[in-house]
């Protein structure tokens, strides 16, 4: 995978199979783990109920924490941004 982040937008199908594809890619450590921003936090948790997948023990908290939620393209930035640098201040790139 060579993609800096995945941010995936409200969508069906087949925006639900490019997802779990990556989270399972990262999850198993098959592709170096890259931030999954997720846009529109009240449609994801609506739609996917992550927090019962931990409570069920088929996910781990670790797993849940792949994922973060924006509400704007800036907020988005940030977090990609933030997931690129150590202590907030020197790039990992």
């Amino acid at each position: 995978m060579r993609a800096a982040a995945l941010v995936a937008f409200p969508g069906g199908f087949g925006t639900m199979d490019e997802l779990f594809e990556a989270l399972t890619l990262i999850q198993t450590k098959k592709v170096r783990r890259i931030p999954v921003i997720l846009f529109g936090k009240d449609y994801w948790n609506k739609l996917i109920n992550f927090e019962m997948l931990v409570e069920e023990g088929v996910i781990k908290q670790s797993d849940r924490n792949l994922i973060q939620y924006a509400e704007t393209a800036e907020q988005a930035w940030h977090l990609i941004l933030e997931s690129y640098t150590i202590n907030g201040d020197k790039p990992l790139y």
